[in-house]
């Protein structure tokens, strides 16, 4: 065997053997241990948490929010309010009526449709069935084009029904779940807040945003909405934009248009709210990340606090193993062999705290996934970024109990009792 594999060999024996004192003083001192891995505990679980859930709002958000109006202008009364101060003044703002999505369909040349469209939510009954709180959206033609709304049963109402004000409704799965368990809903009359139509289809399952059904809905045209609830209600204006056309050229040529139909000054802001999903997306970032901004802060306390504590645990073993110290040193243990020892029972302490820390995250991750409607991604990143911080704790504060067992005399620390 050359030199340097008998080296190696050693080396590994060592800290093998350096391994072995860490857990069998682990062992001897539990309540102690717990009390010393704190620290790493709370703040690798924080991180594993937090990564989670956010990691996990990211992939719904975009799933499930973001990515049905991917290619849409959204144009209301209010926009995107972010303070009270913000939504007073929107709430002086002129509403937006079906004349202005006229304009935009008539002047814009980058759209390839404009939809009108307003809600309520009211009660719907079918027979002696009811439901509370339904969503009951008007539409002008073409609504299936800007938003997820596929029929699995029936058909979607089209121009002239529009154009006629017909009294015809789109049910969502939810609601002819409800409504017709038994019968087949398309033909059959339902009543919005007193007022009949006749059922042309039924929207295929999109599930729960939030806790928030997009099941338990009616759609109908936007003339019979108006027939029934009146027409003082300010209108949305969803724009989607030709093929191949950046949204954000869509968006501006909606915003000149508007304030030409609006008759807005040159120099003065808009009296309407103009968004896209990127809009959101930028506003829903910023928000998670000043949130994993002040979790890595804390975080950060915790792993410093925790990193001391380890610190003077491991000065205390120092202290309670001067005698050992000192008959290793005096049988031939070198420098290295002791710094080696104590560094590695400080590594060993903060990586146990980074493991029951992933557990603990994971768990409350789960837990979170479980009982509310928030997701939680568990990204294998983290796990691994977070065990390699809290080993590299343990690395940095345990130098100094480590120099300080290295540089006992020997002689001194075999007469200390």
């Amino acid at each position: 065997m050359t030199p340097r594999a008998t080296s190696r060999r050693e080396f590994w024996l060592a800290q093998a053997e350096n391994f072995k004192i860490a857990l069998d003083a682990i062992r001897a001192n539990k309540l102690r241990t717990v009390l010393t891995v704190l620290g790493n505990v709370v703040a690798v679980m924080s991180v594993i948490m937090v990564v989670a859930v956010i990691d996990g709002m990211n992939i719904y958000v975009g799933e499930k929010i973001l990515e049905q109006g991917l290619q849409v202008v959204t144009i209301d009364k209010y926009g995107l309010i972010t303070s009270d101060d913000a939504f007073r003044d929107a709430e002086k703002r002129r509403d937006l009526t079906v004349r202005e999505a006229r304009a935009l369909e008539r002047r814009m040349r980058l759209a390839s449709r404009v939809v009108a469209q307003v809600e309520a939510t009211k009660r719907v009954r079918a027979g002696k069935k009811e439901l509370a709180n339904v969503t009951v959206r008007g539409t002008s033609a073409g609504y299936e084009e800007v938003g997820k709304y596929e029929v699995t049963e029936g058909r979607h109402f089209d121009v002239s029904e529009v154009e006629r004000r017909r009294p015809v409704a789109v049910v969502g799965s939810e609601v002819a779940a409800a409504l017709y368990p038994v019968i087949d809903p398309i033909g059959q009359p339902i009543k919005v807040a007193g007022h009949e139509m006749v059922v042309v289809g039924v929207l295929k399952a999109r599930g729960n945003v939030l806790g928030h059904s997009q099941d338990n809905i009616v759609v109908t045209t936007l003339g019979q909405f108006e027939k029934m609830f009146g027409s003082r209600r300010s209108l949305t204006i969803l724009v989607k934009g030709t093929p191949g056309t950046p949204l954000e050229k869509v968006e501006d040529e909606a915003r000149v248009v508007l304030r030409a139909e609006r008759h807005v000054p040159i120099g003065k802001p808009d009296d309407f709210g103009i968004a896209t999903a990127e809009t959101f997306r930028a506003l829903y970032q910023s928000l998670t990340g000043s949130i994993f901004a002040g979790t890595i802060a804390l975080v950060a306390i915790s792993l410093v606090v925790g990193g001391i504590v380890i610190m003077n645990i491991m000065l205390v073993a120092v202290t309670e193993r001067t005698p050992e110290i000192g008959l290793r040193k005096s049988l031939g243990a070198r420098r290295s062999d002791l710094v080696g020892q104590f560094l590695s029972e400080a590594v060993v302490l903060s990586t146990l705290g980074g493991v029951l820390g992933v557990v603990a995250g994971i768990g409350f991750a789960l837990l979170i996934r479980l009982v509310t409607p928030l997701p939680a991604s568990i990204q294998p990143w983290s796990v691994l970024i977070s065990l390699g911080v809290a080993s590299a704790v343990g690395l940095f504060f345990g130098v100094y109990p480590a120099t300080q067992a290295a540089k006992l005399d020997p002689i001194v620390a075999l007469r200390q009792e």
